[in-house]
């Protein structure tokens, strides 16, 4: 998913999620600071209040003896302040009575650790204490030891004046408060001056980042022109500027510009050579046709008393002119296919008759080289669309090369198999197969394989090239399969009619 997003988007994102994290942590911050300066003032300003009641009050000063007057006393207290819970615990934290309704109180007892800290370090503000209303809630209060005088000498602690401030009565009118219009208010325009602030600093993101897609949209315009500059406007980047994307454009154009040379002067060499190759070849076809015609009517009326030897010498003469002729030939088809100028003439056939017909033009030298040849199925009966001028050269420069390849006993196989609207073809042989590391180098110009049957000499070993440069003209590909000692498979698809 981040993949598909552009560096903008991705620097937009993670701003919004940096920008959230820290404006939650802030208010999460501010909140918990407000809400602890708040308890401790509360706390502070309200210490006092239960020693003061202690010391006042006639039910507490001398000891609780009667509990009825004493939770009477508390609920009309809580009435005069609702933002006080009034507790009295003993010695050990146990809850005796209460200001709260009945069934509000949920404890029955009291950490007093909090209680006593209080009571002894009261300048370290604020101490939160259990809320008795409550199992998972503490809140701040204010307490003080309750005696009670069994003489005028002896005083016995009778337990504690438990005082929560900001009771339950307190947290909910104060929630109201809070969601209140006018802290709606406040809360919507501080919300909007962040989203404020965000939008700029995506608007200044932007800013900085359009140099960078510029860049790449142009580099994408290019690719999709297969680099031809004439197709695509260059976009013009300032001179005279520190920005280092700017500086980075005007490289990238310039580097571009010299690659657009170096392709165009590539093309026009290869061009050219293309040109002085097919001039040479057919420059040199009249002179050696000339040579192999005179070759020949030597060799036809050669006496009958002649020497073994000029016979010899006018054979092996006549045998390399027809070489050099059949390579000339080839080079001069080569460099007629990579000029582009090959006209493409599709027509409608029966790709087994073309297949039988190749097949017979080798039979003879399939039969003297102890070869079958076969077709697969033998009732082929297919229809296809394709240059059939071109596709028997194809198979014919495959079936020949097949032949040097495949010793006495073995075969050659042109089998079809129908693939959907296409039809693949395969011409399979049991010859001596190809070497790994030869493989990716067989359709290269003068390739010859090493385990290659019979003499060298005899083929010009253009034929591979000559056939993946036709298929390439009928919109095809080649493929080779090869096991050494077991053979070759070459494949091609073509479109059935």
């Amino acid at each position: 998913m981040l993949n598909r997003l552009s560096l903008y988007q991705k620097l937009a994102a993670s701003l919004f999620l940096i920008f959230s994290a820290v404006i939650v942590l802030i208010v999460s911050w501010s909140q918990t600071l407000e809400q602890v300066s708040q308890h401790q003032a509360q706390q502070k300003l309200h210490l006092q209040l239960a020693e003061h009641l202690v010391v006042d009050n006639p039910l507490l000063k001398e000891g609780v003896y009667d509990y009825n007057a004493l939770e009477n006393l508390f609920h009309t207290l809580m009435l005069l302040g609702p933002a006080f819970e009034f507790y009295f615990v003993d010695p050990s934290g146990e809850i005796l009575t209460y200001s709260a309704p009945k069934g509000k109180v949920t404890r029955k007892k009291v950490d007093l650790v909090p209680l006593l800290a209080l009571i002894e370090h009261n300048n370290k503000l604020p101490i939160y204490g259990q809320d008795p209303r409550n199992l998972d809630k503490e809140k701040i209060f204010s307490v003080a030891p309750v005696y009670s005088h069994e003489n005028q000498q002896q005083k016995h602690l009778q337990g504690y004046l438990y005082i929560i401030i900001g009771g339950e009565a307190y947290d909910t009118i104060f929630s109201r408060i809070q969601s209140s219009d006018a802290l709606m208010i406040t809360a919507m325009w501080f919300s909007a001056g962040l989203v404020f602030l965000l939008l700029l600093l995506l608007a200044i993101f932007r800013t900085f980042t359009q140099p960078i897609q510029s860049l790449a949209t142009q580099l994408k315009k290019i690719e999709a022109a297969q680099f031809d500059l004439t197709q695509v406007k260059l976009t013009p980047w300032p001179n005279n500027t520190h920005n280092e994307i700017h500086q980075l454009g005007r490289s990238v154009n310039q580097m571009l510009v010299r690659i657009d040379s170096q392709l165009k002067q590539l093309k026009h060499n290869d061009a050219q050579r293309r040109e002085l190759l097919a001039h040479l070849s057919h420059d040199l076809r009249t002179p050696l046709a000339s040579l192999q015609g005179y070759l020949e009517l030597l060799n036809q009326a050669m006496p009958e008393d002649a020497c073994v030897q000029q016979a010899d010498y006018l054979a092996i003469s006549l045998n390399n002119a027809k070489q050099l002729k059949n390579l000339i030939d080839q080079i001069f088809e080569l460099a007629h296919l990579e000029s582009g100028q090959v006209a493409i003439n599709n027509e409608r056939f029966n790709l087994g008759e073309l297949m039988y017909d190749c097949l017979a033009k080798f039979a003879l030298k399939a039969e003297q080289a102890g070869v079958t040849l076969k077709v697969e199925p033998h009732i082929c009966d297919f229809m296809v669309l394709s240059d059939i001028a071109k596709l028997e050269r194809v198979l014919s420069n495959l079936i020949d090369n097949a032949l040097r390849h495949t010793p006495s006993g073995g075969s050659i196989t042109l089998r079809v198999i129908p693939q959907g609207q296409k039809i693949k073809l395969q011409v399979c042989d049991t010859g001596t197969g190809i070497k790994a590391e030869e493989i990716d180098y067989i359709f290269d110009a003068r390739y010859r394989a090493s385990n290659a049957q019979g003499c060298k000499k005899t083929h010009g070993g253009l034929g591979l090239a000559i056939c993946k440069q036709l298929l390439k003209l009928l919109h095809s590909d080649i493929q080779v399969y090869s096991q050494l000692g077991k053979g070759t498979q070459f494949e091609m698809l073509l479109m059935k009619s």
